[in-house]
């Protein structure tokens, strides 16, 4: 399923970013120029981390912003991002941000399957090494299929 919501074009590599928020609205950008959501979703997604806290870091070195469907989710879909440098995002547990992958959920079933799917991702060190090394998002997307395969 993964790669039915992220294709190449969602997927950005070594972006620069001054802080957590730009690197949050950095990742997201690629979701918005696709129409997978609307400028309104990048907003609420940085406005409910400031609220709540550093919570969209799930895991070490992994931030994953979202925000509510209504927000202006348009598309079920996944960007990912990697920063560098890596970013603080507040979360000293998890902290530095290396890896940003933005939710846009259109509801609140749809997008559990590929959540799944992506802590299953996660869990691979190889794919921290793909991204770490890619040059380009087709390398990223050939992990991706062949981990599905």
């Amino acid at each position: 399923m993964l790669s039915n919501i992220i294709n190449e074009n969602l997927i950005r590599l070594k972006i620069s970013a001054n802080d957590w928020e730009d690197a949050v609205r950095k990742s997201a950008s690629a979701l918005l120029e696709n129409g997978k959501i609307t400028a309104p979703y990048i907003d609420a997604m940085i406005d409910t981390a400031k609220e709540v806290g550093p919570y969209i870091v799930i895991t070490k070195h992994v931030a994953l912003p979202h925000a509510r469907p209504e927000a202006g989710a348009k598309e079920i879909a996944i960007g990912i991002a990697t920063l560098d440098p890596p970013i603080e995002f507040g979360n000293s547990s998890n902290d530095p941000v290396k890896y940003v992958f933005s939710l846009s959920a259109v509801d609140q079933n749809t997008h559990l399957q590929a959540m799944s799917e992506l802590a299953e991702l996660l869990g691979e060190e190889d794919f921290y090494s793909i991204l770490d090394k890619a040059e380009s998002a087709d390398e990223i997307m050939d992990y991706i299929k062949a981990y599905e395969a």
